[in-house]
């Protein structure tokens, strides 16, 4: 003879629905992200970096801008100049002058991370020797665009 099965009580589907673990009630751990740059140098440098980008960005706007003017006629040309040479621009070309040299300098700093290993004569490049040859080819360049540009205006 079987057992008898034990009885099963009569629950109303609705009332078990509303039954939930205790295990739900937590909330998960949900890591902080504020300022996480700020706690590694690593970190600081590459977001100095794309801050200086911004300002790069800007300085190309701003480049722009007058090519507009310049397409605008002389009157728009001279009124965007006469801007230029007010104590705002001046102090905002400064602050663009500094975070262009700083971009400059991280960007050929990491340079010799980001390319494929050189070898010459069957000996590799050392990074610092590409870093400090980026950056003599940055320096050869814009002298050579200021020498332009200074004979092009005398």
């Amino acid at each position: 003879m079987k057992p008898a099965m034990p009885a099963v009580p009569d629950v109303p589907v609705e009332s078990a629905a509303r039954v939930e673990p205790a295990f739900s009630q937590r909330r998960p751990y949900t890591r902080p992200m504020g300022a996480w740059w700020r706690r590694d140098p690593f970190f600081m440098v590459y977001m100095w970096r794309e801050v200086t980008a911004v300002g790069v960005a800007a300085y190309a706007v701003l480049l722009l801008a007058g090519l507009l003017c310049l397409m605008q006629g002389e009157a728009a040309w001279h009124a965007w100049v006469g801007w230029l040479r007010t104590p705002l621009s001046l102090l905002l070309h400064g602050v663009l002058l500094v975070a262009m040299g700083y971009h400059t300098l991280s960007w050929f700093d990491i340079m010799p991370k980001t390319m494929p290993m050189l070898f010459v004569g069957g000996k590799r490049v050392s990074g610092a020797l590409i870093t400090r040859l980026g950056l003599a080819a940055a320096v050869v360049a814009s002298l050579v665009l200021w020498a332009i540009v200074l004979g092009v205006t005398r």
